[in-house]
């Protein structure tokens, strides 16, 4: 299963439009860092590992449109813009940082080449790792399994495969038969609009439930586990992921459902000792006021609307990596895996 999220096209990278799915599959292609950057922040492109691998190439498009004499100065100007796009997504900074030293270490008349070449080996290696994520993920599920996810963390947030989702790709190939529940995930309905849409293409049962609706329907159904994704985990295991992830944690433990964080180590910040460290990203209050139609708010309304919250290592019942399956307490295997990185 491959979801043509993102592909190079020889001059410019062409992108699936995320924000009118499920209603329209439209592809457009950005020529422009200015483009590009502004497609990460409006949500165009999304998901921590498609970021990083979107980012990547709006370096190469930004060496390939300067001339000789101001392309590294290109270069260092694209990759500060696009540090600016989302701040929680620690696979922006980490592919950011990749293609920083690629240019570094070449020569004027090889940087676009070596940009490039560096970009695409992100982006293979991105789906490399959530093929064998999805394999350890995979295991832990009997041959028929209820699952819960939040968000989207499937082949349109990563370079086609997916991390979560990848798991349930992974089973599905391997012939286990899977119910999915997927939390609507307000306020931008991720889960229903585009979770639904790739698990339905995929040909595996998916049901859409509203945010309110996890707690009820998880005491009535026998669930085998909850799968979600990360856009940054710290040091100590503590995980960052679309808010409302925190919510449903909690209301696992309280049904002894496991709950699981799958992520490529691009997603480990080693940096940060736990959780509170995590810059959380605050996005416009429209998200929440409008959404998809007229107002919902009054105007005399306050809005707050974090993108994200952190669910402490206490909660998580393994972290599933492209090096297998971690357990509590996090910090040895994290530590380790990222040398080997």
């Amino acid at each position: 299963m491959k979801i043509q999220t993102l592909e190079w096209v020889g001059d410019g990278l062409r992108l699936l439009d995320q924000t009118l799915l499920p209603n329209d599959e439209r592809y457009f292609v950005c020529t422009d860092v200015e483009v590009l950057a502004n497609a990460i922040e409006t949500l165009q492109v999304r998901g921590a590992p498609a970021i990083g691998v979107a980012a990547a190439y709006g370096v190469v498009i930004a060496a390939m449109n300067a001339g000789l004499s101001r392309r590294r100065e290109a270069v260092a100007a694209a990759i500060t813009r696009l540090r600016k796009t989302r701040p929680t997504a620690v696979n922006l900074f980490w592919a950011l940082d990749r293609m920083a030293s690629v240019a570094d270490a070449s020569a004027d008349g090889e940087l676009v080449t070596s940009l490039l070449k560096e970009a695409q080996a992100i982006e293979v290696d991105d789906f490399r790792r959530c093929e064998a994520m999805g394999r350890h993920g995979a295991a832990l599920l009997p041959d028929e399994a209820t699952v819960f996810t939040h968000c989207n963390a499937g082949g349109l947030a990563t370079s086609g495969y997916g991390t979560a989702l990848g798991v349930f790709y992974a089973a599905a190939e391997i012939g286990k038969r899977l119910r999915v529940f997927a939390d609507e995930t307000r306020p931008l309905l991720q889960g229903a609009r585009l979770t639904a849409w790739e698990l339905s293409k995929a040909g595996i049962d998916v049901t859409v439930i509203c945010d309110n609706m996890a707690a009820a329907v998880m005491r009535q159904k026998n669930v085998d586990g909850v799968f979600v994704g990360a856009d940054r985990i710290a040091a100590n295991g503590d995980a960052a992921n679309k808010i409302g992830t925190y919510g449903l944690a909690i209301i696992a433990r309280h049904h002894n459902v496991p709950f699981y964080v799958v992520a490529p180590m691009s997603t480990v910040d080693i940096s940060i000792p736990d959780g509170s460290g995590i810059p959380i990203e605050l996005r416009n209050e429209n998200e929440v006021r409008r959404g998809f139609g007229p107002n919902t708010v009054p105007e005399s309304a306050q809005v707050f609307n974090p993108a994200f919250d952190v669910t402490p290592a206490e909660l998580i019942s393994g972290i599933v990596t492209e090096f297998g399956i971690a357990r509590p307490p996090y910090s040895a295997a994290l530590k380790k895996w990222m040398e080997a990185v």
